[in-house]
């Protein structure tokens, strides 16, 4: 859904940060997840470059990386298979996405902004911040 002519919605984003070694703190940034209260948006984007994380730690589960992504892809959709998260009201669902639980998938610091479309905006810092 997006903002009606000209109007602006406030949103809220983390990017979620795959940390293939904790104990040398790199990471290299995977997805992202926006929500606004506004419109009842919640979402992820995501993608993994399994190159560079292997460049990291080349005995990471690259596959674990990816079904753990799939499941903060599962709470944003309400998907009963990602458990009770998936079941609570849109904004507690955004509150325990940006709680850090993974030592090797760890949501950064939560920003927040302007948009007219929460969806548009997910693509642009996707591309800005992972891609």
């Amino acid at each position: 859904m997006t903002a009606a002519a000209g109007a602006k919605l406030a949103y809220q984003y983390v990017v979620l940060r795959c940390v293939p070694r904790v104990d040398r703190e790199e990471f290299v940034n995977v997805g992202v997840v926006v929500y606004c209260q506004a419109t009842d948006f919640l979402e992820v984007a995501w993608q993994v470059d399994r190159d560079r994380l292997r460049a990291f730690d080349p005995r990471l589960d690259l596959d674990q990386v990816c079904e753990a992504l799939e499941f903060v892809a599962g709470v944003c959709a309400g998907d009963e298979r990602a458990g009770a998260a998936a079941g609570k009201p849109i904004g507690q669902r955004f509150g325990f996405l940006k709680a850090p639980r993974s030592t090797v998938l760890q949501p950064g610091p939560v920003h927040g902004g302007l948009t007219q479309d929460p969806a548009r905006q997910l693509e642009h810092l996707v591309e800005k911040l992972v891609g």
